[in-house]
């Protein structure tokens, strides 16, 4: 794999273009999955609450699978972003550890966990619009370590911390988790 060389290079692309009702619809979707599941939700729900009508959801989305799969890129894609935000003016060499801060901070405002870990329990089905968005947001994040660790064997690892540092906060209402991923991974980084 080559490594790039700044986190720009890892800077997802802008997402698609969407309509006034678009957005209100991604806004109900984000709030309505994220607080009560994918599989509680029905589209009559969230286009009662995005003020539009269900035409309206399916000439935007065409399918409840459809929606999942933009609720989540649309998630994926201000989580990527609001990281490298705050990763950029860290020094590079700290960045692998900081990016355990960012996401403990993330992980406070959104105390149902990650979404992504929430949505892959729910989508039973692997060719479900909603799974492939899920598999690339664990990539990307993936990725992202292995950049900042600078080889895969270390980013591999220090993605696992973060992973299970994600799963743990939420799931014991731990709010250490982060920190002491965050501790572990100092470890492997000063053995390299």
């Amino acid at each position: 794999m080559t490594f790039v060389s700044d986190l720009d290079a890892l800077r997802p692309d802008p997402l698609p273009a969407t309509t006034a009702a678009g957005v209100q619809l991604l806004d109900a979707a984000e709030r309505l999955f994220y607080a009560r599941g994918i599989g509680a939700v029905g589209v009559d729900l969230v286009a009662e609450e995005a003020g539009v009508t269900k035409r309206t959801l399916y000439q935007r989305f065409g399918s409840k699978g459809d929606l999942v799969a933009a609720y989540l890129r649309r998630r994926a894609h201000r989580w990527q972003v609001d990281l490298l935000d705050a990763l950029a003016p860290v020094p590079t060499d700290e960045r692998a550890l900081a990016a355990y801060d960012v996401a403990a901070r993330w992980a406070a405002a959104n105390p149902r966990g990650c979404a992504f870990v929430n949505a892959w329990a729910e989508l039973d089905d692997p060719t479900h619009p909603g799974a492939a968005v899920v598999q690339e947001e664990k990539r990307w994040t993936r990725d992202l370590f292995h950049h900042l660790a600078g080889d895969e064997a270390t980013g591999d690892r220090l993605h696992l911390l973060h992973e299970g540092a994600q799963v743990t906060a939420t799931t014991l209402g731990d709010p250490d988790a982060f920190v002491r991923a965050r501790e572990v991974a100092g470890v492997l980084l000063s053995r390299r």
